[in-house]
């Protein structure tokens, strides 16, 4: 009897190896376990993105078959008394279930979500071990006992057994040689290539491949178009939506597009050729830059995807290194792409799902710890000219980095009191993003929920606006506000001074006599800005005092720093502004730094420093008209304003004064646009001031001054 019961369970496990669920869901097991532990172990690769792709596809195919399966085998052994066999296979049966829900929650937010949640995939994971751990035991631990029984014949279970091993292993392998035959079939992308036939290396012979630009390349050669540009993509996978589009009106996206550097630009080549473009390339265009178009073959100078994309997502986040001597002093080495990268249709949604659902080499090639550094702004926001441009010798340009690193905001040893760049011009912002959050900031957390915006505020409330660009207007009212102080940033507000970015005062007394000279002051203090303000290309960009002083009845006794009808600024104004100059000592004012040997004025406030604008007038007395102001020269900059108060004033009088900004002066305006396009730059008034100065009767006169002295 128990011979007979004995071979009819085994015979019962015999049927239980030949079913072809049991292989199917074998080999189904085995294959999702390589692929799973190629994702986890092996480096990122085209296998692996297609076995994942497969992993996927038939895990979702034969889930069916293994529910059947499992179920059928669980209810013939459900009566079975209680064994290691029974355990193992119980066990083995509720890991694999957390195993197939926390996959289905994973497919899910890979399809549909902006990211993996990561609790979900290590659960994943460790379930994916524990199912293992414990089939194993349940499959091996019967044929141990069948062998320890010496049982041998028409009921072994060894060579079913052997047979179900070989239906899941090749089931396996043939899932993975699929895998294999479709990695190799797609053909690898390359993003190198030759350098077009005509590409200029004798004008700059010994410096770099790029030069005039220091920027270049890991392998020293030239890179597609399409290595570096792409930005859409990231904003439209369902992912980076909020940083795409605080970066679509950026100074960053429009670099290259800007019709302002597209005029200079274009001047630069028609004096020097195109090769000589190449200098400013690196920092405004470097998609062009890289593949080689910087030439007359199109009317811009540029490719579309520069000009589209100027300084792209992937032109910044590919960066390897960086150097602080500036002019792109970089290097640059874009990922290796996800299958279908970029792409459309189909090809684009299996690609953002393979980004999601394997990240880990999405967020090592595209984030390092070097971004959230000074140093890492410096490689463009700092800049010098040579000889290989002026054909003179080096001259000092803009340098926001050492105005940083020598100011009161670089507390080299306490990064609590230290302000960096990013922590002013990228700014926390609520988010949504899978960017969100940073464990690496001392100030923040991996779960903040917050992300840096990638709006890169900072002083051209102009071009965003005027080239009508996708949320431009936006953008151009941020600016302003960001340049009144307006802009509130509440992660260093402790550390950062409150109000304008430069405030002013007026000095002045609190009254005055009739014929009495009134000395009046303005200070302008950098009180918040990271570097000198203003910053940027001073040959072109103006900040200036305008000042009116009137009477009671509206009378204007002063006035400076006026536009006349064209917005020119009128002649004595007090401005912040540099006068650069070429060897000839004409004035460089298109731009046009490749002639530049030198500056004859420069006015600037270096951080925390304040500065003192005076003039020199004469009243005309009781006429209405405002008196000439001129102002003082660069060897007495705080000599005072001297107004003699005429007879007949009404008191009180009234002290105005504005700090103002504008981008591009007019004259470049006119340069780039025409003077009769009426184009203007946009005024920002970044600091406003007013004052009152009572009137008190004059002293009258004695009689010995009356009669010219006393008798003697």
């Amino acid at each position: 009897m128990q011979t007979q019961q004995r071979d009819e369970w085994i015979e019962s496990r015999r049927r239980g190896w030949s079913d072809w669920a049991a292989r199917a869901s074998a080999g189904w097991l085995l294959f999702c376990t390589l692929t799973g532990l190629s994702l986890w172990f092996a480096p990122f690769s085209r296998f692996n993105q297609l076995g994942l792709a497969l992993h996927t596809l038939l895990g979702l195919a034969l889930l069916p078959v293994v529910a059947v399966y499992s179920w059928r085998h669980a209810a013939r052994y459900w009566s079975a008394p209680l064994s290691q066999v029974k355990f193992t296979g119980w066990a083995a049966a509720t890991a694999l279930t957390v195993c197939i829900a926390s996959g289905l929650v994973l497919t899910v937010q890979a399809a549909l979500d902006s990211q993996i949640d990561y609790a979900w995939r290590l659960t994943h994971q460790l379930s994916t071990v524990a199912t293992l751990a414990f089939v194993a035991p349940h499959v091996i631990a019967p044929l141990k006992r069948e062998r320890r029984s010496g049982h041998a014949g028409r009921t072994s279970l060894w060579s079913p057994a052997r047979n179900w091993a070989r239906a899941a292993s090749l089931i396996a392998l043939a899932g993975v040689a699929a895998g294999a035959a479709f990695s190799l079939a797609l053909r690898p992308t390359d993003y190198e290539m030759e350098f077009p036939a005509d590409y200029e290396r004798r004008a700059y012979e010994g410096l770099g491949p790029f030069a005039p630009s220091l920027a270049n390349t890991a392998h020293g050669g030239a890179l597609a178009p399409t290595a570096l540009s792409g930005s859409a993509s990231c904003g439209t996978s369902g992912c980076h939506e909020q940083i795409y589009e605080e970066w679509l009106p950026s100074a960053h996206r429009y670099a290259a597009m800007d019709e302002v550097f597209q005029g200079i630009q274009g001047l630069m080549a028609n004096q020097n050729g195109p090769v000589s473009t190449r200098y400013c390339a690196g920092c405004h265009d470097p998609i062009s830059l890289f593949s080689g178009e910087k030439s007359f073959a199109t009317a811009s100078l540029t490719g579309k995807a520069g000009l589209d994309e100027g300084v792209s997502c992937v032109a910044c986040h590919a960066i390897q290194a960086t150097d602080v001597k500036g002019n792109a002093s970089y290097v640059v080495k874009p990922p290796e792409r996800y299958l279908w990268e970029g792409e459309s249709g189909w090809r684009k949604t299996v690609s953002d799902f393979l980004i999601r659902a394997y990240p880990d080499h999405h967020v090592a090639s595209l984030s390092r710890r070097m971004f959230k550094t000074s140093e890492f702004c410096a490689a463009c926001h700092k800049q010098f000219i040579d000889e290989s441009v002026n054909n003179v010798g080096w001259v000092q340009l803009q340098n926001q980095y050492d105005n940083w690193k020598s100011s009161r905001w670089n507390h080299a040893s306490d990064p609590q009191q230290r302000l960096e760049c990013r922590e002013c011009h990228m700014p926390l912002h609520d988010s949504t993003d899978p960017a969100s959050g940073d464990g690496a900031d001392f100030n923040r957390t991996a779960s903040d929920g917050k992300h840096r915006s990638h709006r890169f505020l900072g002083g051209n409330q102009f071009i965003p606006a005027k080239m009508n660009l996708e949320g431009g207007q936006e953008h151009a009212q941020l600016t302003h506000a960001w340049l009144r102080g307006e802009v509130e940033i509440s992660e260093i507000a402790a550390r950062w001074r409150s109000g304008p970015a430069a405030p002013i005062e007026i000095l002045a007394p609190e009254e005055v006599r009739v014929g009495e000279n009134v000395k009046l002051r303005v200070q302008v203090l950098n009180n918040k800005v990271g570097h000198d303000f203003p910053t940027g290309p001073l040959d072109i960009i103006q900040a200036w005092i305008e000042i009116s002083v009137s009477d009671a009845t509206g009378r204007v006794l002063l006035a400076s720093g006026q536009l006349d009808e064209q917005r020119f600024i009128e002649t004595g104004t007090f401005m912040f502004k540099a006068e650069p100059v070429d060897r000839h000592g004409n004035l460089i004012d298109r731009h046009n730094l490749w002639e530049m040997v030198g500056v004859r004025f420069k006015r600037a406030l270096f951080p925390g420093q304040t500065e003192q604008a005076r003039y020199e007038f004469m009243c005309s007395g009781l006429s209405g008209d405002a008196p000439a102001a001129q102002e003082a020269s660069a060897d007495a900059p705080n000599e005072s304003v001297e107004l003699a108060v005429p007879s007949g004033v009404s008191g009180p009088l009234t002290v105005q004064a504005r700090l103002r900004y504008r981008k591009v002066d007019q004259y470049l305006t006119h340069f780039v646009y025409g003077e009769a396009s009426g184009v203007s730059s946009p005024i920002t008034d970044v600091a406003e001031a007013r004052a009152t100065i009572q009137v008190a009767a004059a002293e009258p006169a004695t009689p010995n001054a009356a009669n010219g002295g006393a008798r003697r």
